[in-house]
């Protein structure tokens, strides 16, 4: 401000995102996880030959509820999330004049994550 004399633009932080902008962004994030976690998968079979990937999620299922539970619950959710959020967004593609309102958008976003947490938790008692 000293050398224009005009104000600096305030930072990005204080703007608060839409529910539909981090839900958008969230979809994203569970898409690479899901890359990181098949290309995490892949290595150990590659390091460990035939059978050790399988046997590594065996040990993790076997090794009690607070660890199994946690990791099952880190593979469900990308995986519903994802596909949950694919169809929210084939839903507005395909019917943009009626689901593309502010409104309907907000409830979709907060209908996808109450039920991909509901979903991901009912898979936890597989």
């Amino acid at each position: 401000m000293n050398k224009t004399g005009r104000p600096v633009s305030p930072h990005v932080t204080i703007y608060a995102f839409p529910v539909t902008a981090l839900t958008s962004i969230t979809v994203r994030v569970t898409g690479m996880a899901m890359s990181v976690g098949c290309f995490g998968l892949g290595a150990v079979e590659l390091v460990g030959g035939s059978g050790t990937a399988a046997a590594t999620m065996e040990m993790i299922g076997n090794s009690g509820v607070l660890v199994s539970a946690p990791a099952k619950f880190c593979v469900a959710f990308p995986l519903v999330y994802h596909y949950l959020g694919a169809v929210r967004h084939f839903v507005w593609d395909k019917y943009p004049d009626s689901t593309l309102t502010t409104d309907h958008a907000k409830m979709a976003s907060y209908g996808l994550v109450g039920s991909s947490l509901a979903v991901s938790g009912v898979m936890l008692l597989l």
